[in-house]
């Protein structure tokens, strides 16, 4: 569970690299900073707030994102599966799961995740994409 603000308002870290604030703080921060284009500075103190809150799902799919758009495809991987271990109703979850997979190289392990995301909704013309291109290549490296 995020905790809630407190009234720090200092937004730099302290000496000893944990940011100051709270939970809640960090994960406002490291939205904003994925909001704002900056994917590799929201991953860090996501993973930061992560490591303090680690059931919380919310800051879990922030920072999953966060090492997507950072090109930590391995690491975005890890924690998109932890979303969908933990919901595995969560349809986002393994889409983004099987984009890190197939950005990472694993092609053939792409696939399940995003059929999983198709079949949940599909109605998602993105996720629909993604899952064909992957069968594409699939058929195309058999062929």
């Amino acid at each position: 569970m995020i905790q809630g603000r407190n009234d720090a308002s200092d937004s730099s870290p302290d000496p000893g690299g944990t940011p100051s604030g709270d939970v809640y703080d960090w994960f406002r921060r490291g939205t904003k900073l994925l909001e704002e284009g900056s994917p590799a500075a929201a991953a860090a103190i996501l993973e930061r707030a992560a490591q303090a809150e680690p059931e919380s799902r919310s800051i879990r799919e922030a920072l999953a994102r966060a090492q997507f758009n950072s090109r930590q495809y391995d690491e975005a991987a890890g924690s998109f599966r932890w979303i969908v271990d933990a919901n595995p109703v969560e349809d986002y979850a393994y889409f983004g799961l099987g984009l890190a997979l197939w950005r990472s190289g694993d092609i053939e392990a792409a696939q399940e995740p995003l059929a999983v995301a198709v079949a949940m909704r599909p109605d998602q013309r993105h996720y629909v994409s993604a899952l064909k291109q992957v069968q594409a290549t699939l058929r195309a490296r058999r062929a």
